[in-house]
């Protein structure tokens, strides 16, 4: 009859879909998945498993290679950690770096807690992740400095609840621009700013809060909202 997965959707329900269409939708999900609970290597999953999770892993490495390779933009030097940020402003004799991470932090703050307590005591279930900041210069806004903190995701174990985030497609936003030039429709658009953090984080994550946190250096923290690089973050926003 062939393999058949259980999925449980947003409203907690759940029914059984055949392997061949989870297959399709979500490839590189359910390959985690088979490896997670050992059935890899049934005849059903062996023969596509590796060959996708070999895929995911060369997607990877190529967007860490271009990452690391890149050290400037716009003639501007990139900095690819805090500390390099702050040796850059001493150099250049101001704080544009630094005040990008700060304004950063003022932002996404609200997704750490601090957690009262030994890394020995912490609640079961909780992973560890390490956090990182990634720079960005953009010459639209005069060439402002801009920081972004993220969680090393990849490094989690893949949560049970849904991660998949789905996007709006190119199709959909034509026949959008259809309608409205149409009816002489004014179309707006805006950018929420640090948007997942609006979500709750759906995994049980914590994390040493680095040099950019200032005086909470050192801390352990709880990540209490969908915080960016996270595997539900997506899913958890929309």
């Amino acid at each position: 009859m062939g393999w058949e997965i259980l999925v449980q959707w947003k409203d907690q329900s759940t029914s059984w879909i055949a392997l061949k269409d989870m297959k399709d939708s979500f490839p590189v999900q359910l390959a985690e998945y088979s490896v997670r609970v050992r059935i890899s290597q049934e005849p059903a999953f062996a023969w596509w498993v590796s060959f996708f999770l070999k895929k995911r892993n060369r997607i990877i490495a190529k967007v860490k290679s271009k990452y690391w390779v890149q050290t400037h933009k716009f003639g501007i030097r990139v900095p690819k950690s805090v500390a390099e940020a702050k040796r850059l402003d001493e150099a250049n004799g101001d704080r544009l770096w630094w005040e990008a991470i700060c304004k950063e932090m003022k932002n996404v703050r609200i997704a750490f807690e601090e957690f009262e307590g030994d890394v020995s005591v912490i609640p079961p279930g909780y992973q560890e992740n390490r956090c990182h900041m990634i720079f960005d210069i953009k010459m639209g806004e005069n060439f402002r400095r801009k920081a972004r903190m993220v969680a090393d995701g990849h490094w989690t174990e893949t949560p049970d609840a849904l991660t998949y985030s789905s996007v709006v497609s190119r199709d959909s936003v034509r026949i959008a621009l259809t309608i409205a030039a149409l009816n002489d429709l004014s179309v707006l658009a805006c950018d929420i700013q640090n948007a997942y953090l609006t979500a709750k984080c759906r995994e049980k994550v914590w994390t040493r809060a680095g040099p950019e946190f200032g005086s909470d250096a050192g801390k352990i923290m709880l990540v209490v909202r969908a915080l960016y690089g996270l595997k539900s973050s997506g899913a958890a926003f929309t």
